[in-house]
């Protein structure tokens, strides 16, 4: 029996339904933003949003029914495989061909939801995630990183304590480049999941991840990110000053050590949300560089450089060869992505494959954007076409979600079964 590489019938129709919103909106609107850098898309917001609503509701549905939600028993028998995962990573793709940073503006429970998935109860599913099912355009995001600790989140100093008189955790610190912070903080209701420690002494081991609603007291965002490519997204940093939420807004177990378990249990529990979140990063990088590539391959064709079928390697010109290699990184790098996101989908381990897409994207991505902007040389580097810019966007799919280096390591641990003391 022949393997059948269709995408089913549904994730097709969403593709085409993001591939056309990506060139009917996106596209025209994407130098705009990328020169205004703190306004908000709304031409694309409000076209989208009834879109994500029903995702949204999907997502809930089935997760709701897997853990056996309110009230509900997970079915038995033969069940048709999911493909949630894999039909985001086509929507993200198309849409980051249409523009990175316009997409990291699309209202949804983003980077807050996959956390709560991860490691959330069916109650605090229930109860956070519903409300990106209905009503206006609501945005989650999630706050780890600061200014002394970025790939090395042991270091974070940001504190949760437990004020035992009112039953309510008490934030302290500061959080930077968190994506949709502002959009998440200010509109109610929005939800930031916030990275905290329990118990400083206790490292890895004390980390916890908390929910804050949006306009919650002792919140405060303090500052709006200039930066170098995806710039029509929004980035901000901050403070939680003595911010007090309620003590079931605590994602997982607020026990920080029990003897049959290891200390770091918590810690990695609140980590799988990055083994959803990575394969998305890689899909977005996998669009950026589709975009940069599709275009010089055309230009150049325009100019008579194509590629003939068949002909030997060696009777092929430079350029020529540059544009296979780039297209074969391009396709290694979706082909891993699309793997990291089946395994989900068949609830599967996928950490060292979300890991090695990462990777492999944020590598692809920078390496064929920066030789676009080379073959198409001034065109490639003028203002007058997107390349320049996707060539900008490119970079940060290299560094956030785990930088590439970080990434590689923890690939490398995996095969080789170090651990992290024994390879850093």
């Amino acid at each position: 029996m022949p393997i059948e590489f269709k995408l089913p019938e549904h994730v097709e129709n969403q593709t085409n339904l993001s591939k056309m919103l990506a060139v009917q909106v996106m596209r025209k609107i994407s130098r705009h933003y990328d020169e205004h850098e703190h306004e908000r898309p709304w031409e694309y917001i409000n076209v989208i949003w009834p879109f994500m609503q029903q995702i949204e509701a999907a997502d809930l549905k089935r997760s709701m029914r897997r853990n056996g939600g309110n009230g509900s028993k997970p079915k038995e028998g033969k069940k048709r495989p999911s493909t949630a995962n894999v039909r985001l990573l086509h929507m993200i793709e198309a849409l980051s061909w249409g523009d990175a940073g316009i997409y990291l503006d699309t209202p949804s429970s983003a980077l807050a939801g996959a956390a709560i998935n991860a490691v959330g109860t069916p109650e605090q599913k229930e109860r956070f995630l519903k409300r990106f099912t209905e009503g206006e355009p609501k945005w989650g995001a999630m706050a780890i990183t600061e200014p002394q600790a970025g790939s090395d989140t042991s270091a974070i100093q940001a504190t949760a304590t437990l004020d035992p008189e009112t039953n309510e955790w008490v934030l302290n610190g500061e959080k930077i480049f968190v994506t949709s912070g502002s959009l998440a903080g200010k509109e109610s209701p929005g939800i930031i999941v916030v990275w905290a420690t329990l118990d400083r002494s206790l490292g890895r081991a004390g980390m916890r991840s908390f929910v804050v609603e949006a306009g919650t007291p002792g919140m405060t965002i303090t500052k709006q990110e200039e930066k170098l490519g995806i710039r029509a997204s929004d980035t901000v940093s901050i403070v939680f000053e003595d911010c007090r939420i309620p003590y079931d807004n605590i994602l997982g177990s607020a026990e920080l050590v029990k003897p049959d378990e290891k200390k770091t249990k918590g810690f990695k529990g609140a980590m799988k949300t990055f083994d959803a979140s990575r394969p998305m990063v890689a899909a977005s990088a996998v669009g950026i560089a589709r975009a940069a590539f599709e275009f010089t391959r055309d230009k150049l064709a325009e100019q008579g450089i194509t590629i003939p079928e068949y002909a030997p390697h060696h009777q092929l010109s430079a350029i020529q060869c540059d544009l296979i290699q780039m297209e074969m990184e391009l396709k290694a790098a979706w082909l891993l992505t699309i793997r990291s996101a089946a395994l989900m989908d068949a609830k599967q381990p996928n950490s060292i494959e979300a890991s090695m897409c990462k990777v492999k994207a944020g590598k692809a991505v920078t390496a064929i954007t920066q030789k676009c902007v080379e073959l198409l040389g001034p065109l490639g580097y003028s203002r007058e076409f997107l390349v320049e810019k996707w060539m900008r966007d490119a970079k940060i799919n290299d560094i956030f979600e785990g930088t590439g280096q970080i990434n590689t390591l923890i690939v490398a641990r995996r095969i080789l079964g170090y651990s992290r003391r024994e390879l850093k």
